[in-house]
């Protein structure tokens, strides 16, 4: 249902928009201008706009203005720009085509082939060329963001440095020379496959800064060759097609093919072995890093990557197979052999894995089908050092994320990661199956909610979760009363809604049944009985991508609709990148509600306890009154507080930059 609303409301203003780069081009081309015989130039000024709009964004227009407004500046701006269309469709109709100069002869002056050279092989070329930067973007922004850091907005960075390689290669001023990138990215891959096969989550922005290095550099080789190997104009509409199929079958590779297939992201070191193949085969010499100021444009001999000399990979060799082989297995017997030495971590992935990315770099670089393949060889043989691949109980991978559950032997208990965000644990003893542990611990601030809730029962003993996660609260549910999950995910009802590795619905729950609603809290609360629910806690905002509609005004109204006499509403608002407490503080005082933040930074890895900051909402201070025996509750700083709206939500503004 997502695809198809997606499909009917953003795909068609975002095909046209798409279209208006190559139509442009094409009507410029067209024109007596000195510079219409190559206007692919223009595509680095649509790029560079498209930079400008992602950064803007977030920065400048969402903090500023609500949706209505945008709504307003985007039509005005829409406007403008079909005005400026149509001035320029005349411009190329008043200026008449360029006389024969452009019709056979390309952007160097040479004598185009013509349509029977663009051979299929040529179209599949660029269909490759683009596929692997626009899947290599995704998956590397998926790992970054699942198994590294969960920051919100980091998907910015990568897609800018995707849309700059863009810029770089189809600029007319060549600051940065594609084949520099080409004859850098072998060293680049090694340091990145070392980084990426060590496991390596800290310090976290010093190892994504390789992520994004290698990103930078394949998106730049990749598109260079593309850049390099444009046709004359009027093949152009077609270059641009076959530029998309590309683009499109590498987003939808990792955006549905991908989960269906893989529960890890396997399809980002998939991308990197083919981003290395994709790299044209030299014997580097010296470099020329910079071309300030230089004008022309990029047709540049794509054999002379890095200043080299071109090396003839047309015929393929045993060596081209066995090399990579033999390098695969070396890592493999490293890998078995290591481990067996007693050696440390840091030593034991140094001594494995060094070796063969030393000799991967010095002897396989010059050619990249047998530097890929080498590459892959690597990459499966460490399989074999992994020490946690016996940790990992389960592995589920769908639209909403990766999950996995592992199993922590020390400390007796199985852990639920979505990426690298802590969803919950469970004990696996069975004198404490039903302890609530981690953000939940009774010891926490959700215990002192439940004290508060029972001691003091509202009109309503209903409790509605949003936010399944492992179903540790459901321990504080007691016979008679009726609880209701309401969960997006159906990979987490499956984890904790059946047997399998957390049994707290299952065992530990004391109200019965215990319900799950499967759907958007938001769209699914609307069905529910009003003034229902004497507790409704919102556990949703853990991780980098927080569902902000499920922090606006609006939706505190929906929640106190639904919300009994007496009542309380809490918010786990534990966030190791965002201040949501002010948030839920500022959309409270705006309903002058009363409000309650606890921020509980005990951790004690002995009993299970996480630091966890929970905010609890009510009707009036009274409602509360139970809470405020525990005298950790604190009201909120007044002068900090945020309103999001359904129309305006700023995430810059509540980021924590310390």
């Amino acid at each position: 249902w997502l695809l198809a609303s997606l499909a009917l409301t953003v795909g068609p203003p975002f095909f046209v928009l798409s279209a208006s780069a190559p139509l442009l081009q094409n009507w410029y081309s067209r024109t007596r201008a000195r510079s219409a015989g190559d206007p692919y130039f223009l595509y680095a000024a649509s790029n560079a706009g498209s930079l400008a709009a992602l950064l803007g964004f977030p920065l400048l227009f969402e903090p500023a203005l609500t949706l209505g407004r945008q709504g307003r500046l985007w039509a005005a701006g829409y406007f403008v720009l079909g005005a400026l269309v149509v001035a320029c469709a005349f411009a190329s109709l008043a200026k008449g085509r360029r006389a024969a100069a452009g019709e056979g002869v390309d952007a160097e002056g040479e004598v185009d082939e013509g349509a029977a050279g663009l051979t299929w092989r040529r179209r599949l070329r660029w269909v490759a060329l683009a596929f692997v930067p626009s899947s290599l973007v995704l998956g590397a922004t998926t790992y970054i963001t699942t198994d590294v850091a969960s920051v919100p907005l980091l998907w910015v960075l990568p897609l800018s440095l995707y849309l700059l390689s863009f810029v770089i290669v189809f600029a007319r001023r060549k600051v940065l020379r594609w084949q520099t990138a080409a004859a850098v990215l072998p060293g680049v891959a090694v340091l990145l496959v070392l980084i990426y096969l060590s496991g390596a989550t800290e310090p976290a922005w010093f190892l994504i800064l390789f992520h994004l290095l290698f990103l930078f550099v394949a998106s730049v080789t990749c598109h260079g060759q593309l850049a390099s190997d444009r046709p004359a104009p009027r093949h152009l509409p077609e270059f641009y097609l076959w530029l998309a199929v590309g683009g499109v079958l590498g987003g939808l590779f990792n955006a549905l093919l991908a989960p269906a297939l893989f529960n890890t992201v396997l399809e980002y070191p998939l991308v990197i072995v083919l981003a290395c193949y994709l790299r044209p085969p030299t014997r580097p010499r010296k470099l020329n890093l910079l071309r300030l100021g230089a004008k022309g444009d990029d047709k540049e001999d794509e054999s002379a990557a890095g200043g080299g000399e071109a090396v003839d990979e047309r015929r393929l060799g045993a060596g081209d197979f066995l090399n990579p082989l033999a390098l695969g297995a070396l890592a493999g017997l490293l890998a078995y052999v290591v481990p067996r030495l007693e050696l440390g971590k840091v030593e034991s992935i140094a001594l494995t894995l060094g070796l063969p990315l030393f000799l991967l770099n010095h002897f396989f670089a010059r050619r990249p089908l047998q530097f890929a393949l080498a590459v892959a060889s690597v990459m499966l043989a460490s399989v074999l050092l992994s020490p946690s691949s016996g940790e990992t109980l389960l592995a589920s991978r769908n639209f909403f994320g990766t999950l996995r559950v592992r199993h922590d032997a020390g400390r007796a208990m199985n852990v639920l990661l979505h990426g690298s965000t802590l969803h919950g644990r469970q004990s696996t003893d069975p004198a404490r199956a039903c302890e609530p542990l981690s953000y939940y611990h009774r010891e926490g601030p959700l215990g002192s909610v439940f004290r508060a809730f029972d001691a003091r029962p509202p009109a309503s003993t209903a409790v509605a979760v949003v936010g399944l996660g492992t179903g540790a609260s459901a321990a504080y549910s007691r016979p008679g009363q009726s609880w209701t999950f309401y969960e997006i995910d159906p990979a987490v009802v499956r984890l904790a809604g059946g047997p399998g590795p957390f049994t707290y619905l299952d065992t530990c729950a004391g109200a019965r049944p215990v319900r799950i609603e499967l759907g958007d809290a938001r769209l699914r609360l609307r069905s529910a009985q009003p003034a229902g629910y004497g507790l409704i806690v919102l556990d949703a905002f853990s991780s980098d991508a927080v569902p902000a509609h499920l922090l606006t005004r609006e939706a505190l109204d929906l929640y106190l609709s639904k919300l009994a006499p007496g009542g309380m509403i809490a918010f786990h608002t534990s966030n190791r990148a965002l201040n949501l407490e002010r948030v839920v503080g500022g959309n409270a005082r705006d309903a002058r509600l009363a409000a309650r933040v606890l921020a509980d930074p005990e951790h004690s890895a002995e009993i299970g306890k996480e630091p966890s900051e929970w905010v609890v909402v009510a009707r009036s201070g009274e409602d509360l009154a139970a809470l405020n025996e525990d005298a950790r509750w604190q009201p909120l700083d007044d002068r900090r507080l945020e309103v999001w709206r359904d129309d305006f939500s700023d995430i810059v503004g509540v980021f924590k930059w310390r």
